[in-house]
């Protein structure tokens, strides 16, 4: 597991799903089939979603892992101020299972 630590922890923020890719039309291709409608993006290689409740990022982040072989996008979690989490087909049950436990509601 892959965890990027750039700061102090602060729980005052929104857990956030980040994408990344190299290629061009990557992201916003998986975005317009994953939600059935058309997206303009300010940045093609990057996307950044906020989630109210985290146990929602789950089902977006499984499927990018699910359709890797499609899809080149690097998947990037972050739950604290300033600390990520890569996200990988290796430790996604393990995330998953923590976000259960961490939110349980």
């Amino acid at each position: 597991m892959y965890i990027l630590i750039l700061g102090v922890n602060n729980n005052s923020m929104k857990p956030t799903l980040n994408l990344y890719s190299e290629n061009n039309t990557e992201i916003k291709k998986f975005l317009e089939k994953y939600y059935s409608k058309n997206f303009d993006l300010d940045n093609n290689l990057s996307y950044k979603q906020e989630f109210g409740n985290p146990i929602d990022m789950i089902d977006i982040i499984s499927c990018i892992i699910d359709n890797n072989n499609k899809y080149n996008i690097a998947i990037w979690i972050s739950l604290d101020k300033d600390i990520y989490i890569c996200v990988t087909s290796t430790n996604l049950d393990n995330i998953i299972k923590y976000l259960y436990e961490r939110y349980p509601y």
